[in-house]
């Protein structure tokens, strides 16, 4: 058994600490504004603590951190780099942008805390079935060192290099995921509107080269009336799609689609619609 502590159980978290404690391990989840899943993980184990200050005599072993984006995660670095021992290893699950996980490491590396990054690949399902893809930044050491935590989660990891090559390959993942999300809608309320079987639109989408994970997870929802197959908010997306085009500032080409992705969700997000799910905005006017 180990001591662990948790930063972000929301959608993406819960999953993720959930495995952590079937694993075996003593874990501290500190509280935040969405009480549901703090307090779900708690009834299965989990302690609650108030503020990252409570960690100090918890003697972690591993801290995970999953928040939002860069300018949190580092602020939060900042925060716990007085706090942790230099025992301690954080794992970094947020999606930061392309120097966000070196700039937070280099933080950390001044009270000599060990830092690695592990963005992952899938939802908030494939988190609570511990199926993830982990995506990982770190030094080899540190790497081998992570692995035993990395498995309780992550169904394959990918060890790309040092800090900063997995944000990379995160975001190159996401301009992927995220184009295909909106040609997706695009389908989806184009089809709709011309008044076709929606099914059978489904059916003959599957059989082409555009046949995905996502394809499925939003229609084989959308055809039942509910459109949250795709769990990831409007308002993240346009926040990966600003770090993407920043990637891509070299590749005019690409970046161009990635500004037309985010332009489409930007407005969504005007319209008031950065809380919803993006497979939602299918059914939004």
């Amino acid at each position: 058994m180990k001591n662990i502590g948790f930063i972000g159980v929301g959608y993406m978290g819960y999953g993720i600490a959930k495995n952590i404690l079937k694993a075996g391990h003593k874990l501290f989840v500190v509280a935040n504004k969405n009480r549901e899943p703090i307090e779900k993980i708690a009834s299965e184990g989990a302690i609650e603590v108030k503020n990252f200050d409570e960690f100090k005599d918890k003697n972690l072993d591993v801290l995970f951190k999953c928040v939002t984006n860069t300018p949190i995660a580092k602020e939060i670095a900042e925060k716990l780099s007085s706090i942790l021992s230099n025992n301690c290893l954080v794992i970094d699950i947020t999606t930061h942008n392309k120097t966000g996980s070196i700039e937070t490491e280099e933080i950390y590396k001044h009270k000599n805390i060990r830092y690695i990054e592990c963005p992952v690949m899938g939802g908030p399902v494939q988190a609570e079935e511990g199926v993830l893809g982990g995506i990982v930044g770190a030094s080899d050491e540190n790497f081998k060192i992570a692995e035993p935590y990395l498995k309780n989660f992550c169904k394959n990891y990918f060890h790309f290099g040092p800090v900063g090559m997995g944000a990379k390959s995160k975001l190159l993942n996401n301009f992927l995921t995220l184009g295909n999300a909106a040609l997706i809608n695009h389908l989806a309320k184009t089809g709709k509107e011309f008044g076709l079987d929606m099914k059978k639109l489904f059916e003959v989408a599957k059989l082409g080269s555009g046949n995905s994970a996502a394809l499925n997870r939003v229609f084989d929802n959308l055809l039942e009336g509910d459109f949250t197959g795709f769990k990831f908010t409007t308002k993240n997306s346009v926040k990966d799609l600003t770090y993407i085009q920043d990637l891509l500032k070299n590749f005019p080409e690409a970046e161009k689609v990635a500004e037309t992705n985010k332009n489409y969700f930007q407005k969504a997000v005007d319209d008031g619609y950065g809380e919803n799910f993006i497979s939602e905005l299918i059914n939004k006017k």
